[in-house]
């Protein structure tokens, strides 16, 4: 199936690991030119710019910002409009986790967290935005989460900040409709990525008791993959989707369908004491 996405610029945040990176291959595979950012280099040594310009023969380039900075924002964009021309699609992946209980999270972390999880996204499509209106043309897709579904332990700030973007995401796509501009949100379920492996499902996956229940809570049987996410994000972002705005695409193996319990009662005593 021929998406349009062909020649087409895409700037995309967090693009160096993880979903970001899938995302990234995941247009590459469509020929779109692209603009990767991030807050810091690959830490696998070659970028994801650098990679898919040889494994797909398409122009890359690569970006160090920190979204939750304006002006590295603003540079960012900048660095691709001056690159390419233009922006036809904008993803955003850039994201951070945090898992402190209520009763400990410092003011630090929480702002850590939104900083960068909500303020960052507002920057990035405001800028974006300003320069999609002038062409009357633009997708872009946010990358949220289930857990805006359903509280989970340890990941208050976390939670607040998707379910914010949820929110402004929706209005950002009622503002940019009258522009020919579509606005979506893709909420990933359990994937596993680097964040994942060495924060939390890692070691739940490992567990004798957790694992087992953590598979069984997915009715497709299975964690997904970055790559689960990126080949969504790229249908959403296409032409084919055209009537599609201030959506929402949940990809999580049916993990929404079933309730799961990780941590018992005296466990979360615990860790708030």
């Amino acid at each position: 199936m021929d998406l349009g996405l062909e020649g087409k610029s895409v700037l995309i945040t967090g693009g160096e690991r993880g979903i970001g990176r899938a995302v990234a291959r995941a247009f590459a595979e469509e020929k779109a030119r692209l603009a990767i950012a991030d807050i810091e280099p690959s830490e696998s040594g070659a970028s994801t710019a650098t990679q898919v310009e040889s494994d797909y023969g398409v122009p890359a380039i690569s970006i160090i910002a920190d979204i939750s900075r304006e002006s590295d924002v603003q540079r960012m964009v900048k660095t691709t409009l001056d690159a390419y021309g233009k922006i036809d699609v904008f993803v955003n992946v850039a994201g951070v986790l945090g898992y402190e209980p209520v009763t400990k999270i410092t003011q630090e972390e929480w702002s850590r967290i939104l900083d960068t999880n909500l303020t960052g996204a507002m920057f990035c499509c405001r800028e974006v935005c300003r320069h999609m209106v002038a062409n009357s043309a633009g997708s872009i897709v946010i990358i949220s989460s289930t857990i805006q579904y359903s509280p989970a332990y340890r990941e208050a700030a976390y939670r607040v900040s998707k379910t914010g973007l949820q929110v402004f995401a929706e209005t950002v796509a009622l503002e940019m409709a009258p522009f020919g501009i579509r606005v979506n949100t893709v909420s990933p379920g359990i994937i596993y990525s680097e964040h994942w492996s060495k924060d939390t499902l890692g070691p739940a996956l490992a567990d004798p008791v957790v694992g087992p229940q953590l598979l069984q809570s997915i009715p497709a049987g299975r964690v997904g993959a970055p790559e689960d996410i990126g080949h969504a994000v790229v249908f959403m972002a296409s032409d084919k989707c055209p009537y599609i705005t201030g959506a929402n695409l949940v990809v999580d193996g049916g993990f929404r369908l079933r309730p799961l319990v990780l941590v018992s009662q005296d466990e979360i005593r615990k860790m708030n004491l």
